[in-house]
């Protein structure tokens, strides 16, 4: 999930909290506060959940890379495949199509 989509979705979230807790209340300062927690409870859930995308893509890779070395290869799979001659490139090169 990208970050710009995450902080639409946290921002809409937020507001709607903020408005319910309002409402019930009847207390600014409450509303404040209460949002504010939730902001952040919002926060810690979004970083957990980033660092077990992490965890599981880093236990991946090293099943990979056990399983080449088990078979004898030193490079992971992909890597050897890649024989594109862009990488060579600087970044912000554009090629134009050839007609």
């Amino acid at each position: 999930m990208s970050f710009l989509l995450f902080f639409r979705g946290m921002i809409a979230t937020l507001v709607v909290f903020a408005i319910a807790t309002f409402a019930l209340t009847q207390s600014a300062w409450t509303t404040f506060v209460s949002t504010a927690i939730c902001a952040v409870t919002i926060q810690v859930g979004y970083f957990a959940a980033i660092l077990f995308m992490v965890w599981r893509d880093s236990g991946k890779e090293n099943e990979a890379a056990q399983r080449a070395e088990r078979e004898g290869r030193t490079q992971h799979p992909s890597a050897a495949d890649n024989t594109d001659s862009s990488s060579s490139r600087p970044i912000g090169t554009v090629t134009r199509p050839r007609h």
